[in-house]
């Protein structure tokens, strides 16, 4: 290779190196829109279905089950119960109770639609309704720090709640997907006055996901702490933890049979997480 030949090969690596960190270089801003957009298009183009292990977890209420999603709504198999092991044949009754029942299936699926439709409005949010900066990244993610954007105006009641938040995002830097998101009420959030209800300042919540397969992810864990009164000063105390775990793919056309035998399949003796780490110490 000649000089000259080298020396225009290397200024064509210094330009086509300066060309693409030009086109790289986001702001916050821009980067937390093309994570929405990744999302959005992920969430509308997924039609996966999965086996995975819940465990859920309310002031009265504690449940380990396997879950087994199908077009017609999800076969939960739960074998604990407030730390009590449900016998199998109850497990099964439960199970059958269910591909039995076309009401409580369209239910499923209308609840699982409606949060969908609440995840496609709060990501569609983010990039208008927050002010983004940059807290750190490495070679894989990126931290991002959100804040209320002054001038934004809620559509809806629910847009207010998520608006009077602050927190934080760690954003996949290949993919451009939502590795995990927290936030907390900066201020209290009221309606009608606070006569209707009042979340109080410092409710939080905070969401983790994780890739289950070939450019499909799913949530892995839900934790949501709200505080406050509601419908005039009746006490709401919303506390839940949800983890989600061993995620093994479906066939996309399974069946509510095929589902039901699956859940039955996946081993029985499992413990919850409390548990296991009490064993651990």
């Amino acid at each position: 290779m000649t000089k000259e030949k080298a020396r225009l090969l290397w200024l064509g690596i210094g330009i086509l190196t300066l060309s693409f960190a030009v086109t790289h270089a986001q702001t916050p801003q821009q980067l937390i829109q093309q994570v929405v957009d990744t999302e959005r298009t992920a969430n509308r183009n997924d039609h996966s279905h999965w086996i995975y292990l819940q465990e859920m977890r309310k002031p009265k209420e504690h449940i380990l089950q396997w879950v087994a999603g199908t077009p017609q709504g999800d076969v939960r198999r739960v074998i604990l119960k407030d730390d009590q092991k449900l016998p199998e044949p109850q497990q099964r009754d439960q199970i059958q109770k269910f591909v039995h029942d076309t009401r409580a299936q369209n239910k499923d699926v209308a609840e699982t639609n409606h949060d969908l439709q609440q995840i496609d409005d709060f990501l569609k949010l983010l990039p208008a309704a927050f002010v983004w900066t940059q807290t750190a990244t490495t070679a894989t993610n990126t931290s991002l720090h959100f804040e209320p954007a002054p001038d934004f105006h809620p559509p809806t009641r629910e847009a207010r709640v998520f608006c009077g938040m602050a927190g934080d995002v760690v954003v996949d830097n290949q993919q451009h997907r939502i590795r995990s998101m927290s936030g907390h009420l900066i201020h209290d959030v009221t309606f009608g006055g606070g006569l209707l209800g009042r979340l109080k300042e410092g409710s939080s919540f905070s969401i983790e996901q994780a890739q289950v397969g070939q450019d499909l992810w799913e949530l892995t864990a839900i934790n949501v702490h709200l505080q406050g009164n509601a419908l005039l000063f009746k006490s709401i105390s919303l506390q839940q933890e949800d983890k989600r775990s061993r995620f093994a793919p479906e066939s996309p056309t399974v069946t509510l049979d095929q589902a039901a035998a699956a859940v039955m399949n996946q081993p029985e003796a499992i413990e919850s997480s409390e548990n296991a780490a009490l064993k651990a110490n």
